[in-house]
C-alpha cells in the first residue's frame, strides 16, 4: 500500500462529495425538473463531458482494456461499434429529443417522454419503462461498485466488500444531496480526469516498460477479422446509444439548440480519444507485461500498468480516474432510476399527480437508496460476474428495448404508443431470453433483441389505429420548434 495514493483518493472522494453538498444549497428551492434534469440550463462543455463520462464507466479502464489484453484485436471491434453509435445518436438523436420533450409538456424522463409525445391517458408505458429501468440500472450500478471494491483492494488492501461500502456512500451522498446538476458537475470534472489518465498511462508504458520475451501473444492475436461474431457483436453495442437514459438524458437538459453541435463536437472527440486509448491500452498490456490470469479475471491492465510505472502520488491521482469512471456511472444510473420512479410511477400512480415539489425530491432520494443497495448486494455477490459481464448485460436490455422506441418516435410520424409499448416490451424480453438460452452462440444479445424490437414496433403500429390529428400536430410543432 502507498500512502500518497491513499491521501489522493481521499481529497478526490471528498472533492465530489463537496460538489454535493454546494448543489443541494444552490438548489434547494428547486424543484422536480432542477432536482431531476438541471432545470435545462447544462452548457455545452458540462453536457458534452457528463454524457460521455455517465457512459464510460470502469468498463473502460478495467473491461474492455483487459478484454483487448486477454482475447486480442477482434475485441476492438467494441470501441468501432461505440464510437459509430455515439457519433449518430449526437447527430441525429440529440437535435430531435431536446426539441421533442420540450414539446412533449416539458418532459424531464424518458418515460415521460414517450407518454406525452402520444398524448397518452394510461401509464402502462411509464410503469413498463421504471420496472425495465429498476432492473437494469441496478445491474449496471452494481459494476461500477464492484470496480470500486477491486480498486480499493488492489491499491489499499481493503477488503472488496468494504471498499464497495465507502464507494457507495460517497456516490449516493452526493447524489442524494445535488440531484442532475451536481451528477453532471461531477461527471464533468471525471470526464477530464479519465482522459487524462488514458492519455498518459499507455505512453509512458510504451517508453519506459520494456517488452519481455514471455509477453509476445499468438499469432491469431492481431487478427481482427477471425470471427464474424466478434464484428457483429462489438457493432451491435453501438446501438445500444440510441436508448441509453443516462446518456440520452443529457440531450434533453442541454440550455440551447443552438449549443448542440458544439456539445456533438466535444462530445465525439472526447469518446474517440477514449475508446482509441482503451484499445492502445489492451495492447501494450499484453506486450509489455505478459499475459497474467490475475490481471485478466479482475480487470487489472490498467491499475497494473500505472502502479508499474509512476510513484505513488501520481500513481494515486491516475488511478483516480477508476474512481472517475466507476463514479460518473454510477451517479447518473441512480439518478435516472431515481426519475424514472418519483416522476413516472410514484407521483402520477400512487399519488395521482397530488405530490408536491418537495414530496418529490423525497420520493426520488428514497429510490437513490434502494437501487444503490440492491446493488451492493449483487455486486459483492461471488455470482455476479465480472464488471464487463455486468455492463455487458444492462447495456443489452437498455438498447434493444428503448432504441428502436425512441428512433421510430423522432423520425416516423405514423408511431402510435401501442407500438412504443410492443417495442418496449419485446426488446427487453428478447434480450433477457437470448442471453439467458442463447448466449453461447456467441453473438451479444443486443443485436436480436434490437432487431425483434424494431420489427415489433412498426408491425403493431401498422395494425393499431393510426395517431390522433393532436398526436400528428404535436409532431409538427417539435420539426418547428426553435428556442
Amino acid at each position: 500500500m502507498r500512502s500518497s495514493e491513499v491521501i489522493v483518493f481521499i481529497i478526490y472522494l471528498a472533492f465530489m462529495l463537496g460538489i454535493g453538498i454546494r448543489f443541494f444549497f444552490k438548489d434547494k428551492n428547486g424543484g422536480e425538473k432542477t432536482y431531476f434534469l438541471g432545470g435545462r440550463k447544462m452548457g455545452p462543455w458540462v453536457t458534452a463531458l457528463s454524457a460521455g463520462a455517465s457512459d464510460m464507466s470502469a468498463w473502460v479502464l478495467m473491461g474492455l482494456p483487459t478484454s483487448i489484453y486477454a482475447l486480442g484485436i477482434g475485441q476492438v471491434w467494441i470501441a468501432v461499434g461505440l464510437l459509430i453509435g455515439y457519433s449518430l445518436s449526437w447527430i441525429y438523436e440529440a437535435p430531435r429529443l431536446r426539441k421533442f420533450s420540450i414539446v412533449s409538456n416539458d418532459s424531464i424522463t424518458v418515460p415521460q417522454y414517450l407518454t406525452n409525445r402520444f398524448m397518452a391517458s394510461s401509464k402502462i408505458l411509464q410503469i413498463l419503462c421504471a420496472v425495465v429501468f429498476l432492473i437494469a440500472y441496478t445491474i449496471y450500478s452494481a459494476s461500477s461498485i464492484k470496480a470500486c471494491g477491486t480498486l480499493f483492494n488492489t491499491v489499499i488492501g481493503w477488503d472488496p466488500k468494504v471498499a464497495m461500502y465507502v464507494a457507495a456512500l460517497i456516490i449516493i451522498s452526493y447524489t442524494f444531496l445535488g440531484g442532475f446538476s451536481a451528477v453532471a458537475w461531477t461527471d464533468f470534472f471525471q470526464g477530464m480526469l479519465i482522459l487524462g489518465a488514458m492519455l498518459i498511462a499507455p505512453i509512458f508504458a510504451l517508453i519506459v516498460i520494456k517488452p519481455t520475451a514471455i509477453a509476445a501473444p499468438p499469432a491469431d492475436y492481431w487478427n481482427a477479422f477471425s470471427s464474424w461474431k466478434d464484428i457483429v457483436s462489438g457493432l451491435a453495442w453501438g446501438l445500444g446509444y440510441f436508448g441509453m437514459p443516462h446518456i440520452i438524458i443529457r440531450f434533453m437538459a442541454l440550455r440551447s439548440q443552438k449549443e448542440l453541435k458544439k456539445s456533438a463536437t466535444i462530445g465525439i472527440s472526447w469518446t474517440f480519444i477514449i475508446l482509441a486509448f482503451a484499445a492502445v491500452i489492451g495492447i501494450v498490456g499484453r506486450t509489455h507485461i505478459g499475459f497474467d490470469e490475475n490481471i485478466n479475471n479482475n480487470s487489472l491492465v490498467f491499475i497494473e500498468m500505472v502502479r508499474r510505472i509512476f510513484p505513488g502520488l501520481i500513481s494515486g491521482v491516475l488511478l483516480s480516474a477508476v474512481l472517475a469512471a466507476s463514479m460518473s456511472t454510477a451517479d447518473s444510473q441512480l439518478l435516472a432510476a431515481s426519475s424514472a420512479f418519483a416522476s413516472d410511477v410514484y407521483k402520477p400512480v400512487f399519488r395521482k399527480n397530488k405530490a408536491g415539489d418537495k414530496e418529490m425530491l423525497w420520493a426520488g432520494r428514497f429510490v437513490v437508496l434502494i437501487v444503490a443497495v440492491l446493488a451492493l448486494f449483487i455486486a459483492s455477490s461471488p455470482n455476479s460476474g465480472s464488471i464487463m459481464g455486468l455492463v455487458t448485460n444492462a447495456w443489452g436490455i437498455f438498447g434493444a428495448a428503448f432504441g428502436p422506441t425512441i428512433l421510430l418516435s423522432l423520425f416516423w410520424k405514423r408511431f402510435n404508443f401501442a407500438g412504443a409499448v410492443a417495442g418496449i416490451f419485446s426488446g427487453a424480453l428478447v434480450d433477457i431470453l437470448w442471453f439467458t438460452y442463447l448466449a453461447d452462440t456467441g453473438v451479444y444479445e443486443l443485436a436480436p433483441a434490437f432487431a425483434v424490437s424494431l420489427i415489433c414496433a412498426v408491425a403493431v403500429t401498422l395494425i393499431t389505429k393510426k395517431p390522433s390529428a393532436e398526436v400528428e400536430d404535436l409532431y409538427e410543432k417539435a420539426l418547428r420548434y426553435e428556442d
